[in-house]
């Protein structure tokens, strides 16, 4: 089968499972089918027999009520309303004589309707409304003696309708004796059949998958060999190919990157250092506007080679986020290590940064994690206003630890939240009079965050921006 391709061994197997299972279902639909009909027609009957009983209980409440209304009203049409229901009650015994054919039951029709005679009698004797207490007292045991026939009748029908279950149960027995070794047997050999193809079919998926899972996390330098049916071998050496071609991008791109820093950096350096000279005036002295002139460009060009760092620490991070070098880490003392190589920053601003942490220690590459902290901090210093309170707070369970960052500042507009994560993406709301920055922060805190199997979220809050971050605890090796 090794010409095969994968879709063909798949269908090959589920044809050849698909017989086995086929030919024992056919088998045990033949012989159930004939039960089935003979269960439907038990069930109509049942119905059909518990509907009758129903109305003949109904007519009987029908002719009481008729009975001792006349008694009460002396209406002629009460009379002929008890004749109605005893005509339709009638007719309901006889369709359940056609049922319900044993002596018993024919002699519990027999006594019904000499019941309903003596009724009948009570209401044709001549003045008789004219002492009701006499005749509700003949009536009352009347009806009870039928409303009594007639939990007979329900207890006789439901006995009938049991017995024709039992046999219909006795033949569904017979034919699932008959058939179970067939089915059993069959089961038995697909399951076989579908492990051995399972297995045969799913080792090279799993080559495949795992050679997804390298490329993904930047391991160029395994390669990729794929066996099996001819369309996963032909996959295999695609993937070898896109291999081949992401560790030529890589080191292209990490040469890029090294070459850009030196060409970028060189005269923005330069650029500045000119800028600082006139503002010193080294080349002599500058009249206002050109002193303005000079601060200008000596902000900016401070500006654009923040950014252009920035750009490219933004560019080696994503190369690399996911090559982690855990270890175990004290938490709460690398969120305080964090905040106090700010300090300067934060409290010649004056701002205050409150810590809530306990005690915790995860497995994490705590480099990493300390740049997402800092980047964490510095975007809320960058939007809190002078003397606002930052909150920094860290706590975890038995699955993850999370550390929430809450600011002063005006917080994320609605319409920027989706993207406020996106890399260059700059919200509506900026701090006043702060330089914009490169809008790469919190891309940068998301990717790592991402490559430790946790999530960065912005969370609803009524002042400021709240930021929580969310890490799976790693298993120990």
């Amino acid at each position: 089968m090794r010409g095969l391709s994968f879709h063909q061994c798949l269908l090959a197997a589920f044809l050849l499972i698909t017989a086995l299972l086929g030919g024992a279902a056919a088998q045990a639909m033949f012989a159930l089918e004939h039960v089935a009909l003979q269960s439907r027609e038990a069930a109509q009957d049942a119905a059909n027999l518990s509907a009758q009983v129903q109305r003949l209980s109904e007519r009987t409440v029908a002719m009481e009520r008729s009975a001792r209304q006349f008694l009460v009203l002396d209406d002629a049409s009460l009379r002929e309303r008890f004749q109605a229901a005893w005509a339709d009650a009638k007719a309901t015994q006889a369709v359940l004589a056609g049922t319900l054919t044993e002596p018993a039951s024919r002699q519990l029709f027999a006594d019904w309707g000499r019941q309903a005679e003596a009724a009948w009698e009570v209401l044709q004797n001549p003045g008789i409304t004219r002492v009701r207490s006499t005749a509700l007292r003949r009536l009352t045991p009347v009806f009870a003696r039928l409303h009594g026939l007639n939990e007979t009748l329900t207890e006789q029908s439901q006995r009938a309708v049991d017995r024709r279950s039992d046999a219909v149960l006795a033949e569904l027995e017979q034919q699932r004796r008959l058939i179970s070794a067939l089915v059993l047997g069959a089961i038995a050999l697909a399951v076989l059949l579908a492990l051995g193809f399972g297995h045969w079919l799913l080792r090279p998926l799993a080559h495949v998958e795992a050679a997804i899972g390298r490329l993904g996390d930047n391991r160029f330098d395994e390669p990729v060999e794929v066996r099996g049916p001819a369309d996963l071998r032909r996959l295999g050496r695609q993937l070898e190919w896109l291999r081949q071609r992401l560790a030529t991008l890589e080191s292209d791109k990490t040469r890029f990157v090294r070459h850009i820093s030196h060409e970028l950096k060189t005269p923005m350096a330069s650029i500045r250092e000119g800028a600082a000279l006139l503002r010193d005036g080294v080349a002599g002295p500058l009249t206002p506007d050109q002193t303005e002139i000079v601060r200008i460009l000596g902000d900016n060009s401070a500006a654009l080679q923040g950014q252009i760092e920035d750009l490219l620490r933004y560019q080696t991070l994503a190369s690399n986020s996911q090559q982690l070098q855990r270890r175990a880490t004290d938490l709460k003392a690398l969120l305080a290590r964090v905040v106090d190589e700010q300090r300067l920053l934060w409290q010649t601003r004056g701002l205050q940064v409150r810590i809530d942490a306990a005690a915790c220690s995860a497995l994490v590459d705590d480099a990493k994690l300390a740049i997402v902290l800092a980047n964490l901090l510095a975007n809320a210093l960058r939007f809190s206003p002078p003397g606002g309170v930052i909150v920094l707070t860290l706590e975890q369970d038995d699955r993850k630890f999370c550390i929430d960052c809450v600011d002063a500042g005006p917080g994320v507009a609605a319409e920027d939240a989706e993207r406020i994560f996106d890399p260059f993406y700059q919200g509506r709301n900026q701090a006043p009079g702060a330089r914009r920055g490169s809008g790469i922060g919190l891309s940068i805190v998301r990717e790592i965050v991402q490559a430790h199997g946790g999530s960065c979220r912005l969370l609803a809050s009524e002042g400021g921006a709240h930021f929580r971050i969310e890490i799976p605890h790693a298993k120990t090796a």
